[in-house]
């Protein structure tokens, strides 16, 4: 059977924990990071080659069907518009890029290379989201009339000076990019789009660590005309607390909870209907001192290898990655 030939662009965190899978489902073709050290070690331990520019990387493989973009966010869109231009399909973290402009230039470099530009939305996998999610789509809700989101988080000093572009608003984007944005897709998702928002933030304990806020208050009214609020921060003393989203719809109420959204916490619905799922959850990604969304990147490629080599569905498409960023961009430009 063929396997995908990738290669990988931005070996830190994330980008190791792509190579990971691409290692169990595909073929690693090559690495690339700006910091030579790490592309020398990523690439050694992987017997494939290493390059210092994206540039080189496109130059000089002939042979690969995916490129994955792990960098930081600001250069998503560069790294992304070059591998397409060089005649290759794309993987991008999240966030897709941290504006809409940048999202619709990736877009149209897609739409004119004729390639794919496929999003990372990993908690769209969770089992207790994709249960709910079916729910939604059987009607079993019924008219959703409110939502809460709430992401309390810890993201400690540690966390920000081992990184030389996490909290720089040019680079970063801003903590509902960096740290959840997952959270702003799964609203779209389950919920639908946001007609109008009202904002409060505020840095109380990062002053001097990032250059936006670390905590938010966001009321918001859907376009179904749904009501809901969104209270988030990086503040949570000491370790992550809780990361949920409850859905109130006219035949029941659900909350999908735990630290990572891993946990179908309450349900109640109308005759006595169950949401029954395999709740055998993953871990969530473990980086040492602190961890971050639940780990289903595997699932992602899955998707990846099954929309190129057997003409699947795609599971989260590049208009939906510039959702969540329109949606973002609607929030920070109500709290200015």
């Amino acid at each position: 059977m063929k396997k995908l030939h990738v290669a990988v662009v931005g070996t830190g965190r994330i980008g190791k924990r792509h190579i990971k899978h691409i290692n169990n489902l595909a073929h690693l073709s090559a690495v690339c990071d700006i910091k030579k050290d790490i592309a020398d070690i990523v690439s050694n331990e992987n017997n494939c080659p290493g390059y210092y520019s994206i540039d080189d990387l496109l130059k000089n493989e002939n042979d690969l069907d995916l490129v994955s973009i792990c960098t930081p966010n600001v250069f998503h869109k560069e790294h992304t518009i070059k591998s397409l231009k060089a005649g290759y399909h794309v993987l991008c973290e999240k966030p897709m890029a941290i504006s809409v402009h940048d999202c619709e230039q990736m877009i149209h470099a897609a739409e004119q290379a004729n390639k794919r530009l496929f999003v990372v939305k990993q908690n769209r996998f969770n089992p207790p989201v994709q249960a709910v999610k079916k729910a939604i789509d059987e009607g079993r809700i019924g008219n959703i009339f409110n939502v809460q989101l709430n992401c309390f988080w810890n993201r400690n000093p540690r966390y920000y000076h081992e990184s030389d572009w996490k909290g720089k608003k040019d680079i970063d984007g801003g903590t509902l990019f960096t740290q959840f944005s997952h959270f702003i897709d799964l609203l779209y998702w389950l919920v639908g789009d946001i007609d109008a928002v009202q904002v409060f933030t505020s840095n109380f304990t990062h002053q001097n660590l990032i250059e936006f806020e670390d905590t938010g208050v966001i009321s918001l009214k859907f376009s179904n005309g749904a009501l809901g609020t969104i209270n988030y921060t990086v503040c949570s003393y000491d370790h992550n607390m809780e990361g949920s989203i409850t859905l109130f719809g006219e035949h029941g109420t659900v909350k999908i909870g735990g630290q990572y959204l891993n946990l179908l916490e309450y349900q109640s619905f109308k005759d006595d209907y169950k949401i029954i799922f395999d709740d055998t959850s993953k871990p969530a990604n473990d980086y040492g001192f602190y961890k971050g969304s639940m780990s289903n990147h595997d699932k992602v490629y899955e998707n990846v290898i099954d929309v190129l080599l057997n003409q699947g569905t795609i599971k989260t498409n590049m208009l939906e990655g510039l959702k969540t960023v329109q949606i973002i961009e609607k929030i920070y430009k109500a709290a200015r």
